[in-house]
C-alpha cells in the first residue's frame, strides 16, 4: 500500500481530521489493500464508543408528496407516474404501536416536503408520539423549513432531525437540483437545526451524477467542520422516472470506504448502514456495519404504501411486515457478531479522550 495513503489513514485515526486535499487523495487512492487496512481501525473506534450494539430506527414514510423537483428523486413533483399518498396521524401512531412492541425506541418520520403537514399538524403528531411513548426518540426528516418551524417542532418534542446536504459543493448542488432550490438555504437549515438543539444529521449520495473526488472531499471537509450527530450516506441509485435514469449507480466499495473514513473522522457519529446499501448488494447492510456503521432503519410504514415511497429503483423490503423485517435484521446482525438493542440510541460523545472535537454527551 502507498506509504502516503497509510500515513493519512493513521493520522486520521489519531487526529480525526485532514485537509480537503488529503481527503481527495484518500478518495482517489482507494484500493482493496487500503480497505483491509482501514476497516479494523473503524471497527475498533466504533466499538469503543458503541460496543457491538446496533441501534434500530423505525422508519415511517408518512408522505410521498413533495414540492421539490430534485433531479435524482423518484418522488419529485413532476413525476406523474408516482402514486401519491399521505398517512394520517392515526396511521402514524399505529405504526409506532407496532414498532414499540417490536422493541423500537426511535421513530423516524420521513417524507417529502408536503405543505399538508404544516407546523400545527406535524407538531400535533410529534406531541402525540411523545405523549404515548415518552421513552422514545422522534427523528424528523421532512426537508427544508423555516427556523421558527424547526423551533416549534423541537418544542413539541422532536429530538433529532436528518437533512442530507447531498453535496457540499455549490456548483455540484446546482447540477443536482432545480434553479428554485438554494444551496445557501440548505446550509442555513442545517446550522439552524444544530443551534436549536436537535441531534442533527447531514449526509450525501455516493456516486451521484457529476460527483468527483474533489466534490467528495468537500463533503468530508464539511462533515469534519460541522461535526454532526448523525451522518447518512448511501450509494446513488437511479430512478427510471428522473432525468438521471441512465446514470450509473454508486458502488458498494466506495460507500464502504467512505463509511470507514467518516468513522475515523467522527468517532461519536451515528452512522446508518442504509437501505440503499442493502439494495445494491444482498449483504450491503452487514458490510456497512463491518465498515463502521452502527444504525439500521427497518421500515414500519404500512406495506400498502411502501412501494409508493420509491426514491430510487428496486428498493428492498417493500413487501415485508415490520416484524419480519425486524427479525431478519436481528439474525443478520448476529451472524456478523453484532446485536440489535432496545434503546433510543442517542449519540455518545463521552469518550472525548479519543476525539478532541467531542464534547460532553448531549
Amino acid at each position: 500500500m502507498d506509504s502516503l495513503l497509510k500515513s493519512l489513514i493513521d493520522r486520521l485515526e489519531e487526529k480525526h481530521t485532514l485537509s480537503p486535499d488529503e481527503y481527495a487523495f484518500l478518495i482517489r487512492n482507494r484500493s482493496a489493500e487500503a480497505m483491509e487496512y482501514i476497516t479494523p481501525k473503524a471497527q475498533r473506534i466504533r466499538r469503543q464508543y458503541y460496543g457491538n450494539s446496533v441501534y434500530v430506527r423505525g422508519l415511517i414514510e408518512f408522505t410521498n408528496l413533495c414540492r421539490n423537483n430534485c433531479l435524482y428523486c423518484g418522488i419529485r413533483r413532476s413525476n406523474s407516474s408516482c402514486s401519491r399518498y399521505r398517512l394520517t396521524k392515526e396511521q402514524i401512531l399505529e405504526c409506532c404501536d407496532t414498532g414499540y412492541d417490536l422493541g423500537f425506541r426511535t421513530y423516524v418520520l420521513q417524507g417529502g416536503e408536503d405543505a399538508f403537514f404544516d407546523d400545527t399538524y406535524l407538531c400535533e403528531i410529534v406531541s402525540a408520539i411523545k405523549t404515548r411513548y415518552p421513552d422514545c426518540a422522534v427523528t424528523l426528516s421532512a426537508g427544508e423549513r423555516s427556523r421558527d418551524s424547526y423551533r416549534r417542532l423541537f418544542d413539541a418534542g422532536a429530538d433529532r432531525y436528518l437533512l442530507r446536504h447531498e453535496t457540499a459543493d455549490r456548483h455540484h448542488y446546482e447540477k443536482l437540483h432545480p434553479a428554485e432550490m438554494s444551496f445557501d438555504n440548505r446550509m442555513r437549515c442545517l446550522y439552524d437545526l444544530k443551534e436549536i438543539g436537535y441531534q442533527t444529521g447531514c449526509g450525501f449520495m455516493v456516486g451521484s451524477p457529476y460527483q468527483t473526488p474533489e466534490t467528495l472531499a468537500s463533503d468530508l471537509a464539511f462533515i469534519d467542520r460541522f461535526s454532526p450527530d448523525m451522518c447518512g450516506i448511501g450509494p446513488f441509485i437511479p430512478h427510471r422516472d428522473t432525468p438521471f435514469k441512465d446514470c450509473s449507480a454508486g458502488t458498494l466499495e466506495e460507500t464502504l470506504w467512505l463509511l470507514s473514513i467518516i468513522r475515523l473522522m467522527l468517532p461519536h457519529v451515528l452512522l446508518p448502514a442504509t437501505t440503499a446499501l442493502g439494495t445494491i448488494h444482498p449483504l450491503g447492510r452487514e458490510k456497512g456495519i463491518l465498515a463502521g456503521a452502527n444504525v439500521v432503519m427497518p421500515n414500519l410504514s404500512p406495506v400498502s404504501v411502501r412501494k409508493k415511497y420509491e426514491l430510487y429503483d428496486n428498493k428492498i423490503c417493500t413487501g415485508d411486515e415490520a416484524a419480519e423485517c425486524r427479525n431478519c435484521l436481528t439474525r443478520r446482525m448476529e451472524a456478523i457478531g453484532y446485536r440489535i438493542v432496545t434503546d433510543r440510541g442517542d449519540v455518545n460523545r463521552k469518550q472525548s479522550s479519543l476525539n478532541g472535537k467531542c464534547e460532553a454527551a448531549l
